[in-house]
């Protein structure tokens, strides 16, 4: 899920080195990772043998198609354990200081099925929205990045981007992240999990687990790891994702049960 150009040989020398494990221990997986195909349609092929999702498609529709291997910790702010949150940001200028000052503003969303871009944004604005529409209008920009240049463009005002993406933004686009402020931090929740197809053989899990502990205390991925933010993983229970859905009912038990 976290993929952009100046980190994507970080990801390519992980995957090789669980890949590797994965072959010694009998579990055949393919040398170089999959890019460019539907992530969600990824996640429920049957033979998804390692990926990564959003937490609120896997609470509303990935679970019953793939099993829970690990969440990621990741070292940068915002990040505890497992769990993170989004950071609210706008343009750095003269305009709105806090989430209330932004009513009537315009407002872009990621995905509409994202946790970090929509469902923490909406339970952020929920309280406060009165159960009446709180922007003017709320755009899909297809992703975090172009959330973040239609802000410093001024093509929009308000965006909820995930931690994690705006750590590794500061670090590749530094020139771009200058121009943007945080407003607001939402609640945190487990972040993106690692998973797998369920139609696998448990011993595949097991073997997986097993190349990822090895993989993220080896000494000679340390550079690839330091560039990911990636500092171990938690095994989490379906159970720990449930408060992703909580947002959701909150929002929708103040009234607000979609971002408008």
């Amino acid at each position: 899920m976290y993929d952009f150009p100046w980190i994507a040989a970080a990801n390519d020398a992980l995957w090789r080195a669980i890949s590797t494990r994965l072959a010694a221990a009998g579990c055949p997986a393919p040398a170089v990772l999959t890019r460019g195909a539907d992530l969600y349609g990824l996640c429920m092929n049957p033979q998804l043998i390692f990926g990564q999702t959003c937490g609120y498609p896997y609470v509303s529709f990935l679970h019953p198609h793939v099993v829970l291997v690990a969440t990621p910790i990741y070292d940068f702010p915002g990040c505890v354990g497992p769990e993170n949150c989004s950071f609210l940001v706008a343009r750095k200028s003269g305009g709105p200081k806090n989430l209330a000052e932004f009513r009537g503003a315009r407002a872009l969303v990621n995905n509409p099925d994202s946790n970090s871009g929509m469902n923490r944004f909406r339970a952020m604005v929920a309280p406060i929205a009165g159960g009446r529409p709180f922007f003017a209008n709320v755009r899909v920009s297809g992703s975090h990045a172009a959330s973040l240049d239609a802000i410093v463009a001024n093509r929009a005002d308000l965006a909820s981007i995930d931690c994690v993406t705006f750590a590794l933004m500061q670090r590749g686009r530094p020139a771009l992240m200058a121009n943007i402020q945080v407003v607001a931090r939402t609640a945190m929740t487990p972040g993106l999990p690692f998973v797998m197809s369920n139609r696998l053989a448990p011993t595949h899990l097991q073997d997986l687990r097993l190349a990822l502990v090895d993989v993220l205390a080896d000494p000679q991925l340390a550079p690839a790891r330091k560039t990911l933010g990636l500092s171990g993983m938690q095994i989490v229970s379906p159970a720990d994702y449930d408060r992703v859905a909580e947002l959701e009912r909150a929002a929708v038990a103040a009234g607000y049960p979609q971002l408008a």
